[in-house]
């Protein structure tokens, strides 16, 4: 289980950056359901590079068509009308899929810096083709709420995706889990153990929710802090005079993380229904999740790093000034993680690049039902591609990046390796520090039901049933 960028950390003040003028500019059509088709894209021949898959790596070429990858093998041969890329030397892997971001998101009183323009395009330049952003509706209806992110996301610039979140409980929302996963291409549904007051729910509502994702085939996510103790520990604080953002970590221990993350493995087990804990942040946490794998439970604890990009400026951030409670939670992440993870865990030997291709692309495509069309580099694969030096460096800045944010968490960080070109839906969008995205390009990407987590689902719960040799027969004692 792999996930090391900080989520949800809270930032009043960083060195400032430049405006990103770029992503000012126009707006583009609507891509959902069908979506805007792109304008007919150059032929491409990405020369003797290193393909790496989550499964094996081989000196080969990749060509490319109308969006889609044609071929994968040695001395491919082609025409004069088709583009050619040099990746000698260099190392060629599916783009990154991010599987957890916040994108012009409503939140704690203002919106995420980044919308579905310029924190896709952030996340182009960072090597990542494709994320899932949450819909959080507003007043708990799904439609309502699906249809408002359809209007935001009208500007994309790469292909995306959508989580649900469970705000409330009543059959009016158990018939729209149903449409949003039957017709809608949405097949995971969050829960947050934590905010609350707003978008918290009980142990009860949690059961509903888990068994309807169940009959559905839908994955069940959750946010897992103790949320009544995270209020707790927040008037505490207050109380104390700890109102700065260091009282945002000391409300919220590690066990906090750990009980709820126990307590939702636990309700998930006794419905059995797969579980996909978000942003594990904490050991107490992530020994629960192994514990629970360990006994065989359908549990993942992102074993693929996710950012939860959720960005904000430093003039929102200041909300909170006085009043850690109130500082909008959220960092930066959508364009930094390929590097990050590529200087943090392959640079230093503890992955491999296959292993690194699993963690950012491949094991999200497979969660989600989205691969081989995602997540591989194989014939028939969409052509959303990195070229990859693993030579070159990397200096992340806020003055540099292409988030509307004018501040970065990792401000000054170096490192090793660097994506060189992004291909995405069969465009060079990213090469030589240079971005080309289109407004309104991007694809509403819809994932279907029954991943991996449910194979045996029924043959597992035959068996419970078999089990408890139902209805028990009595005999009345006679008097």
């Amino acid at each position: 289980m792999i996930h090391f960028l900080p989520l949800l950390l809270l930032i009043i003040s960083c060195p400032l950056s430049q405006s990103n003028q770029f992503c000012d500019s126009g707006y583009g059509c609507g891509a959902y359901e069908g979506g805007l088709s792109r304008s007919s894209s150059s032929k491409i021949l990405i020369k003797g590079g290193t393909v790496v898959n989550a499964h094996h790596q081989e000196v080969a070429d990749v060509y490319v068509e109308d969006g889609v990858i044609v071929a994968v093998k040695p001395n491919i041969k082609v025409g004069d009308d088709v583009t050619v890329l040099d990746a000698t030397g260099k190392l060629v892997m599916p783009g990154g899929i991010d599987p957890h971001t916040h994108l012009a998101m409503e939140f704690m009183g203002t919106e995420t810096i980044d919308d579905y323009y310029s924190g896709q395009a952030a996340a182009l330049a960072g090597g990542t083709t494709m994320h899932i952003d949450f819909v959080i509706p507003v007043d708990g209806s799904l439609s309502a709420g699906l249809e408002a992110y359809v209007e935001k996301a009208k500007k994309s610039c790469m292909d995306y995706g959508f989580h649900m979140a469970i705000t409330k409980w009543d059959d009016v929302v158990a018939r729209e889990m149903e449409i949003m996963v039957k017709e809608k291409g949405i097949n995971s549904f969050k829960f947050f153990l934590a905010y609350k007051g707003s978008l918290m729910i009980n142990d009860e509502l949690l059961l509903e929710g888990l068994k309807k994702c169940k009959s559905l085939g839908a994955m069940a996510m959750v946010h897992a802090e103790n949320g009544d103790a995270v209020f707790e520990g927040q008037k505490r604080m207050m109380e104390l005079g700890i109102t700065g953002p260091e009282g945002h970590a000391l409300s919220r221990p590690p066990v906090l993380e750990g009980e709820a993350t126990a307590r939702a493995i636990r309700l998930a087990g006794f419905v059995n229904t797969p579980l996909y804990v978000v942003h594990v942040m904490s050991i107490d946490a992530m020994d629960e999740i192994a514990r629970a794998q360990t006994s065989g439970q359908r549990v993942v604890g992102e074993p693929l790093v996710g950012t939860d990009h959720c960005s904000f400026n430093s003039t929102q951030k200041a909300l909170g000034i006085d009043d850690f409670r109130k500082i909008p939670n959220g960092v930066n992440g959508i364009e930094e993680r390929m590097h990050l993870v590529w200087d943090t865990m392959v640079e230093s030997g503890q992955i491999s690049a296959i292993d690194y291709v699993r963690v950012t692309s491949t094991e999200c495509a497979k969660l989600f039902n989205i691969y081989p069309r995602k997540g591989a580099i194989l014939a028939g694969s969409d052509a959303d591609i990195i070229i990859f030096n693993p030579n070159s460096s990397f200096e992340i800045s806020a003055s540099s990046h292409h988030s509307r944010s004018d501040t970065n968490v990792y401000e000054g960080r170096r490192g090793k390796g660097k994506v060189e070109v992004t291909i995405s839906g069969g465009r060079v969008v990213w090469e030589n520090d240079d971005l080309k995205v289109v407004p309104g390009s991007g694809k509403y990407v819809e994932m279907p039901p029954y991943n991996y987590l449910f194979d045996g689902i029924d043959k597992a719960d035959t068996a419970y049933l078999s089990s408890l040799r139902a209805p028990v027969k009595r005999i009345r004692a006679t008097t």
